[in-house]
């Protein structure tokens, strides 16, 4: 993304500030309020964390995983790729990366699809686990004989 300068020349941005110009685009939730919401069923949680982060970590029970690669096809209510939990527009769609900016670019990403509503998790999993909040391993996959 570049942006206009002075005159009519375009200057790069680097990532902190593109950073800063999405998040200002939204309002980002606390690991807490995030858990309430979820728990009362007013938000998805989104986990787009890549396995072998939810290998080492774990998951957050209840929350959909979604790698980011796949993110809008998945989330996209349109789409024909969708996941059955993108069930409108107005979806309170929490992401979840590792430490909450990966998230913040793919929040910004769905807001480019329609989903207002949808947000990231302030410092991602590792602010999730901690607040203490539920985090249960993953279960080892057995290997086919």
């Amino acid at each position: 993304m570049a942006v206009s300068g002075d005159g009519d020349a375009l200057r790069p941005v680097g990532i902190d500030e593109l950073l800063e110009r999405v998040r200002s685009g939204y309002r980002r939730i606390e690991p807490r309020a995030a858990h309430e919401a979820a728990r009362d069923g007013e938000a998805l949680l989104v986990d787009i964390r890549y396995a072998a982060l939810r290998d080492r970590d774990g998951l957050i029970p209840g929350a959909l995983v979604i790698e980011r690669n796949e993110l809008e096809w998945r989330l996209d209510p349109q789409g024909s790729h969708r996941v059955p939990e993108a069930t409108g527009h107005d979806l309170r769609v929490v992401i979840i990366c590792n430490e909450g900016y990966a998230s913040s670019l793919a929040a910004a990403s769905l807001h480019q699809l329609g989903l207002r509503r949808a947000t990231d998790l302030a410092g991602g999993f590792q602010a999730w686990r901690a607040a203490g909040l539920p985090v249960e391993p993953v279960e080892p996959v057995e290997p086919v004989a």
